[in-house]
């Protein structure tokens, strides 16, 4: 992908909240005590599934948890303390900046921390879309929120993440990505009903070696009773789809 005087791939921005922290509303499902490892190993499968992803050339994690950073970074993600401190969306604006600090022709891409269940040719498929436009996002599941929102060579980012994140990304004019086949982009997990979606999917390994028995009525394991299954690849052709904002 090479746009605009643009370097080649994409450079990925996922923020990750303290793990002590993170996905607090899971705790009711899965236990306060298996929650943080949850959100650990929620963070490891979405990084190295993107990591696999052909157009990916790096990731950068905005963290200032020491135990995922180290984990994250055997996996080859680039960890950027969270200097400003001041919650999701400036973590985001931080990791950018840190990012064309070194490579100033860099597209970008934020990135959720929380798709278990992510496939690298499904975020192929998301990521070739959203090079036709300035700014574009995708909307999650739910159609509420955003599950990634992208920035092409010269482009601020202007991330706008957190609850109804998806009408005040179209409001800012960024293109929403309509893309078919493409659930496992869109499924973040913060509920034990959302940690079933993504288990049905499939997740990855990090996350299905934490689910070893039901979790808020989940089926045990990820895919089914047979254990971990191995993502499954769009059949066929998939054309981009893309709604343009206000019109």
């Amino acid at each position: 992908m090479t746009r605009d005087g643009a370097d080649a791939g994409w450079s990925l921005v996922v923020p990750l909240k303290p793990l002590v922290r993170a996905k607090s509303r899971l705790s009711q499902a899965a236990g306060e005590d298996v929650r943080p490892r949850l959100a650990l190993a929620f963070a490891l499968d979405t990084v190295a599934a993107a990591l696999a992803c052909t157009d990916v050339r790096d990731v950068a994690v905005v963290t200032d948890d020491h135990v995922a950073g180290e984990r994250l970074a055997a996996l080859g993600a680039r960890i950027v303390p969270d200097t400003p401190g001041g919650g999701l969306n400036a973590a985001l604006a931080h990791g950018a900046r840190a990012v064309r600090a070194r490579r100033p022709g860099a597209a970008v891409a934020a990135l959720n921390a929380d798709l278990p269940a992510l496939r690298p040719a499904e975020l192929e498929l998301v990521l070739h879309s959203a090079a036709l436009f300035p700014r574009a996002f995708l909307a999650d599941a739910a159609d509420i929120g955003t599950t990634l929102l992208t920035a092409r060579c010269g482009v601020e980012l202007a991330p706008a993440f957190g609850g109804a994140s998806r009408l005040r990304h179209l409001a800012s004019g960024a293109r929403e990505i309509t893309a078919p086949g493409v659930p496992s982009v869109r499924r973040d997990v913060d509920t034990g009903e959302d940690l079933r979606a993504a288990l049905a999917l499939g997740v990855g390994p990090y996350t299905a070696a934490q689910v070893r028995g039901p979790v808020g009525g989940a089926p045990a394991g990820a895919g089914g009773p047979e254990g971990p299954r191995e993502p499954v690849e769009p059949q066929g052709p998939v054309s981009p789809a893309v709604r343009a904002s206000g019109g």
